[in-house]
């Protein structure tokens, strides 16, 4: 969800090593109208921020920009950027990212995190036995989806409901979960007597 990072370290997650700097927060698609408003695709889950005077980052140079106006619009928004007058001006920023700062992203009630806080996370079970490190997190609908890399470069998938992640120790890096029978084949399973 973000491109540029803090330090050269391709980690994600730890606010002191790999924080991104910049998270995409939406899509801009083409112009609109004639006073060089753009449409754009929401992708964050907080668009009420993105409100006239905010500043933004525009493309993979990360151009800075300021909204100057905001609207909804279907299902995304309309959206004006100071010095965009005509839908030819606007048009050079089509199919561009839109970011703002890591830094001005607003903090989560206690027990909430943003995905990319999480990547990298050791996943462990019960027993504290390793299961893998946490690589990517799927959205479904109905609950997100924890994608856990295995040290065989296997993956497990962890459905984040109560019942299943046990515990987030954001000091420790750790995800603790309940494995599901079956979940992880026993090497020993089927190994028994043969007629």
């Amino acid at each position: 969800m973000a491109s540029k990072k803090n330090s050269s370290s391709t980690r994600s997650g730890s606010p002191t090593n790999g924080e991104p700097i910049y998270l995409v927060v939406g899509y801009l698609r083409r112009a609109h109208g004639l006073r060089g408003e753009m449409v754009m695709e929401v992708h964050t889950d907080f668009p009420e921020r993105l409100k006239p005077q905010t500043k933004v980052f525009v493309g993979e140079d990360y151009q800075p920009m300021t909204i100057a106006a905001v609207r909804g619009h279907n299902e995304g928004l309309l959206i004006k950027l100071d010095g965009l007058d005509t839908p030819e001006a606007a048009s050079r920023y089509r199919n561009q990212s839109v970011y703002v700062t890591a830094a001005d992203r607003p903090k989560l009630p206690e027990g909430r995190y943003y995905h990319h806080e999480l990547i990298g996370f050791d996943v462990v079970d019960e027993e504290q036995n390793r299961i893998g490190r946490l690589s990517e997190i799927m959205q479904t609908g109905a609950n997100d989806v924890y994608v856990v890399a295995r040290p065989d470069g296997s993956e497990i998938l962890f459905p984040v409901v109560p019942s299943v992640v046990l515990s987030i120790e954001t000091e420790h890096r750790l995800i603790r979960v309940h494995l599901l029978d079956g979940l992880i084949e026993d090497p020993e399973a089927g190994l028994g007597d043969r007629d």
